[in-house]
């Protein structure tokens, strides 16, 4: 795979690190230029040709990796004679792009497995790919907005005005594109890629998708952004995140563990956090866990919402969430009920399944996507489904004494751990406590 890495950047933030005497991607990091960091990221994911576009102090960049041999892989330069934006300097490439290939921007840390994100590109036939993923600041991020074949469908700004509950699904800076999509662009005019490439792409209805994964991706653009990548980098979170590697992940029930038990919500009105769910999620994605919500949600199948509004309730748990500083990797609801004979009840959904907690259907599914190990991994509740739930997935189990508190009394399970709260539960799991 061909590899084109946008390094011309000069860093006006980074300006206490570079003194304005190297470009930024050559910025330190945990004893590393952020660029080779890339370079030798993208060589293990199986990227062996790279070319890059230099500008500001790009012969710094160049005496560095020369033409790559010593990094194991084949470097080629473009130096811009000026700033030519995101994606100016791409349509002046076409001779030198192969049809299909990975566009990455010079300041982010990243660890993907590249060859699930290809296998995506392909399978959806795109003409481009972003990459995207939940991150701990969505209110000031670029959002994705898709619909249900992962098809992008609009892109919000963090420069407009949000008065709406949003899915925490931010663009990571890191695309697949077939070359063609350059070519209908003139070339040596300044173009921002978000708005001058991608947008028009959404609005003519093209192929653009999203590709959503939990792994690492974070820009390093400012002082603080580098420290906190740096101790993660020296803690083995950035590789351990890889989707090659087995994760650890903790799945979370929502009514009564997440959030307030009010019986069933059927409107985002309804739902309101736990006081200190935000605060114990955080500490679980800090730690390295993913976290996944796996929640029955019968009020559909009962006619007391549709599944767009149940997404509403979630996109309004994820914002709250993410104003404090968390995130979910994912989310699974099943909204089918066996019994019969409510008066509204809708009878698509009137159906046995295998999602449908206790059995393991939603877990299942995260376990092979995201290439969890259950023997590392928790079933987090407040009832005795939750319990049997998780022994019946081979997770370890905590129940949780907020919502039911296990008094639903349906299942003649134990714990393996009990607290007063998702924070008790999670700073248990964190410190290895059981």
């Amino acid at each position: 795979m061909q590899a084109v890495i946008m390094a011309g950047g000069k860093g006006t933030r980074l300006r206490s690190i570079t003194g304005d005497e190297i470009p930024k991607p050559m910025a330190t990091v945990s004893g590393k230029p952020i660029l080779q960091w890339q370079v030798e990221t993208l060589r293990d994911q199986g990227v062996d040709r790279i070319l890059l576009v230099v500008g500001y102090q790009g012969q710094v960049i160049v005496d560095y990796f020369g033409d790559g041999a010593d990094f194991g892989v084949s470097i080629t330069y473009y130096q811009e004679k000026e700033p030519l934006g995101t994606a100016g300097a791409l349509p002046a490439l076409l001779p030198e792009l192969e049809p299909f290939f990975l566009l990455v921007f010079g300041d982010v840390i990243f660890d993907i497995d590249l060859s699930r994100m290809t296998a995506f590109h392909k399978e959806h036939q795109a003409l481009a790919t972003l990459f995207v993923h939940p991150n701990s600041h969505p209110f000031d991020s670029d959002l994705i907005l898709t619909d249900p074949s992962h098809r992008v469908c609009g892109i919000h700004r963090k420069t407009m005005p949000r008065n709406f509950w949003y899915p925490n699904c931010v663009n990571a800076g890191f695309y697949l594109f077939e070359k063609d999509v350059f070519a209908r662009i003139p070339a040596g005019k300044k173009y921002d890629l978000e708005k001058d490439v991608l947008l028009p792409l959404i609005k003519e209805g093209q192929a653009v998708y999203a590709y959503r994964s939990p792994e690492y991706i974070k820009d390093v653009g400012t002082p603080d952004r580098i420290q906190k990548a740096q101790e993660e980098l020296d803690r083995g979170i950035v590789k351990a995140r890889c989707l090659k590697n087995r994760q650890k992940c903790v799945f979370l029930d929502r009514d009564g563990t997440i959030n307030q038990y009010r019986g069933l919500i059927s409107r985002e009105e309804d739902l309101a956090l736990e006081p200190c769910a935000a605060r114990a999620i955080r500490l679980l994605n800090e730690a390295g866990y993913l976290v996944i919500v796996v929640t029955n949600q019968p009020v559909v199948a009962r006619g007391l919402c549709s599944i767009e509004d149940v997404e509403r309730i979630h996109n309004k748990m994820e914002t709250l969430l993410g104003l404090e500083g968390a995130y979910l990797d994912a989310i699974r609801f099943c909204p089918h009920h066996p019994d019969k004979g409510y008066p509204e009840e809708n009878p698509r959904y009137k159906i046995p399944c295998t999602c449908r907690k206790p059995q393991t259907g939603m877990i299942d599914d995260c376990l092979k996507k995201y290439n969890i190990d259950p023997e590392k991994s928790w079933m987090v509740g407040d009832t005795t489904m939750d319990i049997r739930t998780g022994l019946n997935a081979g997770l370890h189990t905590a129940l949780v004494r907020t919502g039911e508190a296990g008094k639903d009394g349906k299942y003649p399970v134990r714990p393996q751990m009990v607290g007063d709260d998702l924070l008790s539960v999670a700073q248990n799991i964190v410190q290895g406590r059981v």
